[in-house]
């Protein structure tokens, strides 16, 4: 446990300059104390001293958190984590973590450092279905939110549309802002409810993705420009997260997301999986430095393309991968 505090100490003080040398770093250190994630090396023929570059570590299958404790160090040492959700029938993902406050503190830091301070805010989280179920890293944050906002207002709503349409009336005559935290398709049978609101400023409405078989998949196009008139918002914000990574990524409009210090996204051919992609899009490689228990290095099931400025854009899953809680929208 020694190493994930010098890990965290370091991660806290990262430098983008420095993102590559403490990924090789813990490369070197998963490869060797995380028992599944050796085995997968072991199995691809990869000698680990031969790894000096980000575009040579392998990446794991993220589908590996379903059926395996994907730790660093002993497994007796893990009794807590966190869990995907999935429709009846599905095999959720379990990501063991080392500590649940350092995960919020980071969670913290990294909203902060693109939308200001949480006391800036009323936080209103309209999460349904993840409230209905435990181990949500999704509703740990939103929960350490608002109790970081120290607002007498901020709070979790399910399926009570009329209350939170009163509580954000009521708080357009503050000077805080209002974030509403909101499950894609609870915001769109709010938007789509009948329901009078007349939109105030400072709003910020956020969706963190997720359809949970309550609703045709849409592309972001739609979902936005139904969201937008009803909030009387120009844009759209959105959360890129996921139960297998620690860190989070943010959009403030148009699906383009910002990463945080802790993570980098390298794009793989989607013909050859074990291949970076020479294209601007493939499907997408995640190294989340905020996974130094886990596995800071995986293969996700989502398709990703880079604009001209750099910024990551969504574009969907790849064909008959399951569906997940978080960001099921398909461009």
């Amino acid at each position: 446990m020694q190493d994930f505090k010098s890990f965290s100490d370091k991660l806290s003080n990262l430098k983008s300059e420095d993102f590559e040398k403490l990924a090789l770093e813990l490369f070197r250190y998963q490869s060797q104390a995380n028992p599944i994630y050796r085995k997968y090396i072991k199995a691809r023929g990869i000698d680990t001293e031969s790894v000096t570059t980000l575009d040579q570590i392998p990446f794991l299958p993220i589908r590996f958190f379903k059926d395996h404790k994907v730790v660093s160090g002993n497994e007796e040492d893990y009794t807590e984590f966190f869990s995907s959700s999935g429709t009846t029938g599905m095999i959720t993902s379990r990501h063991y973590i080392w500590s649940e406050q350092w995960y919020l503190t980071h969670s913290q830091r990294i909203f902060e450092s693109n939308f200001g301070q949480l006391t800036d805010f009323h936080v209103l989280a309209l999460l349904p279905a993840y409230l209905e179920r435990k181990g949500s890293s999704l509703v740990s944050m939103a929960d350490h939110f608002i109790r970081e906002s120290n607002s007498e207002h901020s709070g979790f709503y399910l399926y009570n549309q009329d209350e939170l349409i009163d509580k954000m009336q009521m708080l357009a005559a503050g000077d805080r802002k209002t974030l509403v935290l909101g499950v894609t398709f609870a915001l769109l049978d709010l938007a789509e409810s009948g329901k009078d609101f007349t939109p105030l400023d400072n709003l910020l409405v956020m969706e963190t993705g997720g359809m949970k078989g309550r609703r045709k998949e849409m592309i972001r196009e739609e979902v936005h420009d139904i969201l937008k008139p009803f909030f009387g918002v120009e844009v759209i914000h959105s959360e890129y997260g996921m139960t297998e990574l620690m860190s989070q990524a943010y959009s403030k409009g148009q699906g383009k997301y910002m990463l945080p210090d802790s993570m980098r996204v390298m794009l793989r051919d989607v013909n050859d999986p074990l291949s970076i992609s020479q294209r601007s899009q493939g499907g997408i490689n995640v190294i989340d430095l905020a996974n130094f228990h886990s596995c800071a290095f995986l293969e996700t099931q989502d398709l990703g393309r880079f604009d001209e400025n750099g910024m990551l854009e969504i574009l969907g899953r790849f064909d008959n991968s399951e569906i997940r809680g978080c960001n099921l929208l398909v461009q």
